[in-house]
């Protein structure tokens, strides 16, 4: 069985040096091109339509925001992860509005990386801990809780605001006075029933349904 191919662009040696290795040793994806430059990209994406483009799009006269809106206009069906510098929110915002998937910064380690590759590659959505912080205060600051009724039980609702605030299963179960195993049937049944696939994705759920409260 084919690996899931990947591009990975940006405009320094190093960094795709870095990252094929973390790739390849990874045995997740197979890397079938790395480019320096958005012409470089389009012509690879035509090329060997990859299922994932790893880019940082902050890199003047290499790479920008256009350059997600041109990749998809040649494959639709083409995931993104940025691995970006760039800490300017409204930057950060615009670019997830474009349907990014999954958007880590260049402080990110190893592990972040591949899980987030490999969570991109099943259709789900990775955020870093800092871009969550960033959409959690835009969250806070432009939307009204969403005070439709949940289809949460109580139970499940206190462990929605659990997780949202960083606990995980261990605390929670102490928290709560339940089993681990207790704790993670629950997360279960709660992704289930909202349609969810990530943590990140949880944890905006619980901000726009009120039920996390801004610091």
């Amino acid at each position: 069985m084919n690996k899931p191919s990947v591009v990975i662009a940006d405009a320094q040696y190093l960094i795709r040096f870095a990252l094929r290795q973390l790739l390849e040793d990874s045995s997740s994806c197979t890397v079938v091109d790395e480019v320096s430059d958005e012409e470089e990209l389009l012509i690879a994406v035509d090329q060997h339509h990859p299922e994932l483009v790893i880019l940082d799009y902050d890199q003047e006269n290499h790479f920008h925001q256009q350059t997600i809106q041109r990749v998809q206009e040649r494959a639709a069906d083409t995931k993104f992860v940025i691995i970006s510098g760039d800490e300017n929110k409204d930057n950060i915002y615009q670019v997830l509005e474009r349907g990014v998937h999954s958007f880590l910064t260049k402080n990110c380690d190893e592990t972040e990386i591949i899980d987030a590759v490999d969570a991109t590659l099943k259709g789900e959505k990775f955020y870093c801990s800092q871009v969550i912080d960033y959409l959690l205060e835009k969250s806070f600051a432009r939307k009204k809780p969403n005070c439709s009724p949940s289809p949460l039980t109580p139970r499940e609702i206190e462990i929605v605001q659990l997780i949202a605030k960083g606990f995980v299963a261990k605390e929670i179960s102490k928290h709560l006075n339940l089993s681990t195993h207790t704790v993670y049937t629950h997360r279960k049944n709660i992704m289930r029933k909202l349609d969810l696939s990530s943590s990140s994705e949880l944890v905006l759920y619980a901000v726009q349904k009120g039920l996390v409260k801004g610091e």
